[in-house]
């Protein structure tokens, strides 16, 4: 037997709404202030909410600890440790190569190699990013991947990703 009137649910029911009748834009307004913030939630990422290889990374020759850091909601790496902190003439290795002459003068040490680094969630890396070689004084646009979670890929490469050179750094903290 069908229900009768009262019994059944409106067109557009919301089972935890209060049990007062609301008009059809009350209900649809009602629901977009309920679900709107979930979705915009989720097509920005917010640092919290994203996979990030946070920590203190060697890279594949065991020369360089780089510490990975969110600056923003993106991700940068500074040096913070070096196999050889001191050049020849013992003092604190500098910036040598940097092609701005006033900045050759800074130490390697808290020099900031890695950044603009965003999530990319269809490729499961931070993207976008640029890598700076200190040993050359180029700039590299750059990708990083986390492998494992002792194992970290990166990437430096000129105009495509499919050409360039990639390591596999291993964590330290």
């Amino acid at each position: 037997m069908p229900a009768s009137k009262e019994e059944r649910a409106p067109a557009f029911f919301v089972p935890f709404a209060p049990a007062i009748p609301f008009s059809f834009p009350v209900r649809f307004i009602w629901l977009l202030a309920l679900f709107l913030p979930l979705t915009s939630r989720a097509q920005s990422p917010t640092p919290t909410g994203v996979p990030a290889p946070l920590g203190v990374w060697a890279d594949a020759q065991g020369e360089t600890q780089v510490e990975f850091y969110y600056c923003g909601e993106q991700l940068c790496g500074r040096i913070v440790g070096l196999k050889e902190p001191k050049d020849e003439n013992g003092r604190p290795r500098q910036d040598v190569h940097n092609p701005d002459p006033q900045r050759r003068a800074q130490p390697c040490l808290g020099l900031v190699v890695l950044q603009h680094l965003r999530y990319n969630p269809a490729e499961g890396r931070w993207d976008e990013g640029e890598i700076y070689d200190p040993e050359n004084g180029r700039t590299y646009s750059c990708y990083v991947r986390q492998l494992a979670a002792d194992r970290l890929e990166v990437k430096g490469y000129i105009g495509f990703a499919l050409v360039g050179r990639a390591q596999v750094w291993t964590r330290v903290r």
